[in-house]
């Protein structure tokens, strides 16, 4: 499989270009974008997400940046600093350029902040009259599997910027898509597609280069339980930060990880399986105490579903201990107010049945309506087959 380049620096020729990018925006010989724009004479200015241009900056740490890359020399603007203004590029920074140029890999979770940057940047070109290109990336969770509930309206955040599922099944370039249709932009929008990829396919199997999309998603495995585990961010749990197993490793202190292991293999949840673990987080939750719970072991990636499994993690860790468990009420994602895990699940409703005693297959029942909801939505939008 090789990513459209060469088409992507035919179309910028003669353009003054933007880039929105990020360490992952690499050639197939591994050269960063911002080094191959500018040596054909396009790269005008460079766009940091999450994280930075070429940088390693943590999650939800504001991110500063020098006024020019060291490598190109060209104007750097930071899409992530300490408010929610600074998640959109302002228009003096857009002035004189002619399109800006998406390239980062997502990894297919409604939360991960990447695709709401993208479509962010979509609105300024629109409102700018620039030509906006994604030059598309396959989805490491592959594009089949549509889980999780919708967002709906209160429960906006940078998490959840847009009603996609959690598990949205779709490439960057077919969000921008639907986000140019479902937002009204007026914007010439092109996607590079990517040469061979079918929906079935799993990041592996694409024979791509896995580059960390940020400093805690070291592996395609963590990119497929993160739409599920990513939740125990709204919950004072570890998951697993700090550790070589982000999101694979859950736990706390207070818990038992052998009652946690019993409890969620009661469940008999597809394509997972668990085993009582222990870790100490080097820094975020619990740094250097010593937490009990699981770790997540996924046996058919077919089966599995992520949400779903995230949603009993927090579930029965809570039951444990109720008096030790707590939801993150600080600000996240810039929205203050409003509970963390509520801001992830898109509403209140998972957060409030869990507080009530809810089952899993109780809080699961409302889940297929919504999928189906979205996979209507998003058939217009797809460029790849199975």
């Amino acid at each position: 499989m090789m990513l459209g380049l060469a088409e992507l620096l035919l179309a910028v020729k003669g353009l003054r270009v933007g880039a929105i990018l990020n360490p992952t925006s690499v050639t197939p010989d591994l050269r960063h974008l911002a080094d191959a724009l500018h040596e054909q004479g396009a790269l005008a200015a460079l766009f940091g997400p999450e994280h930075g241009v070429r940088g390693d900056a943590q999650y939800m740490a504001a991110v500063g940046g020098e006024p020019r890359d060291p490598r190109t020399g060209v104007a750097v603007h930071s899409l992530y600093g300490e408010t929610a203004a600074s998640l959109q590029p302002a228009p003096q920074a857009l002035a004189g350029l002619d399109a800006l140029v998406f390239d980062i890999q997502d990894v297919g979770a409604r939360y991960y902040t990447y695709q709401a940057t993208m479509m962010l940047c979509m609105e300024a070109a629109a409102a700018a009259g620039l030509a906006f290109l994604v030059l598309d990336r396959p989805n490491p969770l592959g594009g089949l599997g549509v889980e999780g509930p919708a967002l709906r309206p209160g429960f906006h955040s940078f998490c959840g910027l847009h009603d996609l599922a959690v598990r949205h099944g779709m490439t960057v370039g077919e969000l921008a898509r639907l986000f140019r249709a479902e937002r009204s932009l007026d914007l010439a929008l092109a996607v590079v597609e990517c040469r061979g990829w079918r929906r079935g396919m799993r990041f592996r199997e694409t024979g791509l280069p896995w580059v960390f999309p940020s400093p805690n998603m070291p592996t395609p495995e963590t990119a497929l339980v993160y739409p599920g585990m990513c939740l125990l961010e709204g919950t004072n749990l570890s998951e697993g930060r700090g550790t070589t197993r982000p999101f694979e490793l859950m736990g706390a202190p207070w818990l038992d990880g052998h009652r946690l292991a019993e409890a969620l293999a009661r469940e008999r949840l597809p394509g997972v399986a668990f085993r009582p673990a222990s870790f100490v987080p080097t820094w975020d939750k619990h740094a250097g105490v010593r937490c009990h719970g699981v770790e997540l072991f996924v046996t058919d990636a077919e089966r599995f579903r992520p949400f779903r499994t995230g949603l009993a993690c927090v579930l029965h860790a809570r039951r444990q201990d109720p008096g030790r468990f707590a939801w993150r009420t600080a600000p996240y994602e810039f929205v203050a107010g409003v509970p963390a895990f509520d801001l992830l699940c898109g509403s209140d409703r998972e957060r409030r049945g869990i507080e009530a005693g809810a089952a899993l297959a109780e809080l699961s029942r409302a889940l297929p309506p919504e999928e189906r909801a979205f996979e209507r939505r998003r058939r217009g939008f797809l460029l790849y087959e199975g």
